[in-house]
């Protein structure tokens, strides 16, 4: 029924010519980062879900296996991992997130934090004022740290609660979507 419920919002929404989570919030994207293709599984999972429109946040360098090597103390993850100020290039995306005051924001969970490169992103585009709800993928961590560390670092934006979804169902994010009330 909730799934249901999101769905026949996300319809309504579309026929008005936007893409929402619920009947109450504005334009809704989903963004995210994957270095292995994890999160970028969920993300459109979540995309698909709400039917709304999805960016993905691309390194102007791709990862390789060796630089995601968190073993290696000199892997390039690690190495941006272990200075925060670090904020690695991203391609620039023609698609403008000013318009959409509902932003999904995804990511694997590196050293218990979103990597760096969601720094970058999250830098170059206004989401003050806007809603932003982070989901995280992760083979041992909770989404806790990297959402407190993403509140202190930007304190004006509208953070919601985070939520890891590893292997979610079409209907646990539903209700997931329909338990943050937007």
């Amino acid at each position: 029924m909730i799934l249901t419920a999101v769905m026949s919002a996300c319809l309504s929404a579309c026929a008005q010519g936007e893409s929402r989570p619920s009947d109450k919030g504005g334009k809704a994207i989903v963004v995210y980062f994957s270095a292995t293709g994890t999160t970028r599984q969920v993300a459109r999972q979540l995309a698909a879900v709400t039917d709304v429109d999805m960016l993905e946040i691309e390194p102007a360098q791709p990862y390789t296996a060796a630089g995601l090597d968190w073993t290696d103390r000199k892997s390039r993850s690690s190495v941006e991992m272990n200075s925060q100020e670090s904020r690695p290039a991203i391609r620039d995306t023609k698609k403008d997130i000013e318009g959409y005051d509902v932003v999904f924001i995804g990511y694997p969970i590196w050293w218990n934090l979103a990597p760096t490169v969601v720094n970058t992103f999250i830098e170059r585009n206004k989401l003050n004022g806007k809603k932003v709800v982070p989901f995280a993928t992760s083979g041992g961590n909770s989404i806790n740290n990297s959402v407190l560390q993403l509140r202190r670092l930007y304190p004006e934006i509208d953070w919601a609660d985070g939520k890891l979804l590893n292997a979610p169902t079409e209907e646990s994010i539903g209700k997931w979507v329909e338990s943050l009330n937007l």
